[in-house]
């Protein structure tokens, strides 16, 4: 079986995985600098790394294997979480792929510029129900598809 890896301290849809996850009964791994209230699941399981530069990100793609789920709006994690095979979703519903992290990390480099020399000041739209909704479908379809899959093989 393969398991969810949340990067949770800034994840605005936990409950939402906690539900889907429940559901399928898929282990969760919730990684996050300091602790969090969570439910009381065997199927949710609170890893709470130092709070150092990048720890929890280190600690998921350190444990993530091929067809686990990551839930992450972290450019950088989600092309390493790719790289070891895994199915990567941020809290849009966006998958990311192999064929479409190369244009995100770029995007998120000029912005970074852009934001640096003033040129952009704005903040991103408000988390909205359409987000989460559009989220949970992703997530469902997401684990229904690598169930098929590793069936399969």
């Amino acid at each position: 079986m393969f398991n969810i890896y949340i990067d949770a301290d800034a994840c605005p849809v936990k409950d939402e995985c906690f539900k889907v996850a429940g559901r399928h009964g898929i282990k969760s791994y919730v990684v996050a600098n300091s602790y969090l209230r969570l439910p009381q699941s065997p199927l949710i399981e609170l890893m709470v790394v130092s709070d150092g530069f990048d720890a929890a990100d280190d600690w998921i793609a350190d444990n993530i294997k091929a067809d686990d789920i990551a839930i992450t709006a972290d450019i950088p994690l989600a092309d390493r979480c790719l790289k070891a095979g895994a199915v990567v979703i941020n809290h849009t519903g966006k998958i990311f792929t192999s064929n479409t992290i190369g244009m995100s990390l770029a995007m998120r480099d000029l912005n970074s510029h852009l934001r640096d020399s003033g040129e952009i000041t704005g903040y991103n739209k408000p988390f909205g129900n359409k987000d989460r909704s559009l989220f949970l479908n992703i997530l469902d379809n997401s684990i229904v598809k690598n169930k098929i899959n590793i069936k399969n093989n």
